[in-house]
């Protein structure tokens, strides 16, 4: 639980998490055992319990929402910067590297069928990562709308829901083929769909 910690406590169980993160990354989820993660942290079995008090499962959810926090981080400073059409290039540049350097191992898909897809955890965890990508994307989108590039009748909501719906789409073809070419038609084809159809120059 993260309510009522210290500082010091926060930290700790910090520690933990990315630890795990790590080792599961290396290893695994399914051999990655909690003996592993108290070794690779420092940590001893009661500390490990004091702050994950339901064990793997509830440490696994931590690590799945550490993991849903990294995708919107490798995605930045340019997700937040979606101001011009260069910016939003180089967030698709961004969004390419980061599954390439992932390869066809994705600690967040493997996490969250390991708690069960249909659990109220894991469907909060990816809910929570979708809604606060595509808040990022529809700002963007109503900035490049209020600077006379994007049609300002357009649904920022939908348009930002199908770019994530088909970056989602090329992620999965990745993870299927370990070919990013999907991946990349997503992305070009939306940005371009915004710039051509909507008016963008």
């Amino acid at each position: 639980m993260t309510r009522n910690l210290t500082p010091k406590g926060a930290a700790t169980r910090q520690r933990i998490v990315e630890g795990a993160a790590a080792e599961i990354r290396e290893r695994g989820v399914a051999t990655t055992t909690l003996d592993d993660v108290r070794a690779r942290t420092g940590t001893s079995k009661s500390q490990l319990f004091h702050y994950f008090p339901d064990g793997k499962e509830e440490l696994l959810l931590a690590v799945s929402r550490y993991e849903a926090g990294r995708v919107l981080i490798d995605q930045q400073p340019f997700l937040g910067d979606l101001t011009s059409w260069s910016a939003w290039h180089a967030w698709r540049d961004a969004v390419v590297a980061r599954y390439r350097a992932q390869g066809q191992q994705c600690p967040l898909n493997v996490l969250v069928s390991q708690l069960g897809r249909n659990t109220p955890g894991a469907q909060a965890v990816v809910h929570e990562l979708i809604r606060q990508w595509q808040s990022e994307i529809v700002v963007g989108i109503r900035h490049m709308q209020g600077i006379g590039e994007i049609d300002p009748e357009l649904d920022a909501d939908r348009t930002a829901a199908a770019l994530i719906a088909g970056i989602q789409g090329g992620v999965t073809m990745m993870l299927s083929t370990g070919r990013l070419t999907h991946l990349e038609a997503a992305l070009d084809v939306g940005i371009d769909n915004l710039r051509r159809v909507h008016g963008g120059r």
